[in-house]
């Protein structure tokens, strides 16, 4: 009998950020004042009238398993801001409420990838993503971008990449770690490139709504065989609720819930009813507010960041991140992101949890902090660089 793990766990990473964030907590025990740049999580609390909705579900004993595709009235709720936000008809058949976007992205993953099959990613993207493909068996192609596409994938991209084993593509727009978007155009012709070669499209959109452009367009305008995966954590500010959904095909939701009874049964159920509330116009009251702040900060932070000497060629659009090149001060952004944190008090995410493609000459900085302890942050960063 052998003790090691499967083969497949050589292939899943872990997130290193973790090591530097295990080290800032140290740092805070003994006395330090840490800045916080590398978690993306926001620092605001969960909206009041979800806390609400949350409590009120708890008193009246709502804690019994939902169906395992999600309570019908947030399905329905899902289905309205779909036709109020984007002006798309989806019915709530279609959607399925997860244990967060996780949750929906290895649904999608599950239900698509045979062992063997090959799904395109951006290199550098969220590195969970290519785990979630490896972990059904298949290969996950991280394909390099940069500046001069936004760090997105293009239809171009696509189409030089695809092979016979080629199964889907995995989007995200707005991305982590980059904070940029795919504009409508290219996204259009994304998907019809890659359903002219039969295979699907996995379109992660968990941070719509947290944009500072023009309001971005769901990939369900352009097409219904693409899966698209949103979360309730990132604009609606319910991170530990741990909650998501996935809106599939129409040929592939039974899979997904027959795979849902089996994976996880059902997601939680209060945080179910808290999340009805996210659709009231108190709590998008209060998102909006929100979203506001962190343009504000990303407007801070940005020039600030550039004055010290990291490039950043592209303004995000959208999500809480900037990713930064620091090949001015490093070929070696775990090692940096830690002497910056001993040195400097601030904690950042090295390049190289977002993939290969330039991975030590970049970092992360989230903004997902008030400006006072940002303008602090850069403050020691000019110190110690």
């Amino acid at each position: 009998m052998s003790n090691a793990p499967a083969r497949r766990m050589a292939d899943i990473a872990p997130f290193h950020v973790m090591a530097l964030l295990a080290r800032a907590r140290e740092l805070e025990a003994a006395g330090r004042s840490i800045i916080h740049m590398e978690i993306g999580e926001p620092d605001f609390p969960t909206a009041e009238p979800i806390i609400t909705a949350g409590q009120q579900a708890l008193a009246e004993g709502r804690t019994r398993y939902t169906p395992a595709a999600g309570l019908p009235e947030l399905r329905q709720a899902i289905s309205h801001h779909y036709q109020a936000q984007y002006g798309v008809e989806i019915p709530l058949q279609r959607i399925l409420v997860t244990p967060g976007a996780s949750g929906a992205l290895q649904l999608a993953t599950a239900v698509l990838v045979n062992p063997g099959d090959r799904v395109l990613l951006a290199d550098p993207g969220y590195p969970c993503n290519r785990h979630f493909v490896r972990l059904v068996e298949g290969e996950a192609v991280g394909i390099p971008v940069g500046p001069e596409t936004g760090y997105q994938l293009t239809a171009g991209l696509v189409e030089q990449y695809w092979e016979a084993r080629t199964a889907a593509v995995l989007l995200a727009s707005p991305s982590n770690p980059t904070g940029t978007v795919i504009p409508p155009k290219e996204l259009a012709a994304i998907l019809a490139t890659v359903e002219a070669r039969g295979g699907r499209v996995i379109m992660d959109e968990i941070y719509h709504g947290l944009v500072y452009g023009a309001p971005l367009q769901t990939a369900l305008a352009h097409s219904d065989h693409a899966f698209v995966v949103n979360s309730f954590s990132k604009f609606y500010g319910m991170t530990g609720w741990r909650l998501g959904w996935l809106v599939a095909p129409e040929d592939h939701v039974g899979a997904a819930e027959k795979l849902a009874q089996n994976l996880f049964l059902a997601a939680s159920t209060p945080a179910q009813h808290a999340a009805l509330a996210a659709f009231t116009p108190e709590a998008q009251a209060i998102f909006e507010a929100r979203r506001q702040e962190f343009q504000a900060r990303r407007d801070f932070l940005l020039p600030a960041l550039r004055e010290l000497g990291f490039v950043i060629p592209v303004m995000p659009d959208g999500a809480f991140y900037l990713y930064a090149d620091c090949g001015r001060f490093t070929d070696d952004s775990y090692n940096f992101a830690l002497r910056l944190l001993d040195t400097a008090g601030v904690a950042i995410t090295p390049g190289i949890d977002f993939g290969h493609h330039g991975a030590n000459q970049h970092v992360r900085f989230a903004y997902t902090n008030a400006i006072p302890q940002l303008a602090e942050g850069v403050e020691r960063l000019r110190r110690a660089l």
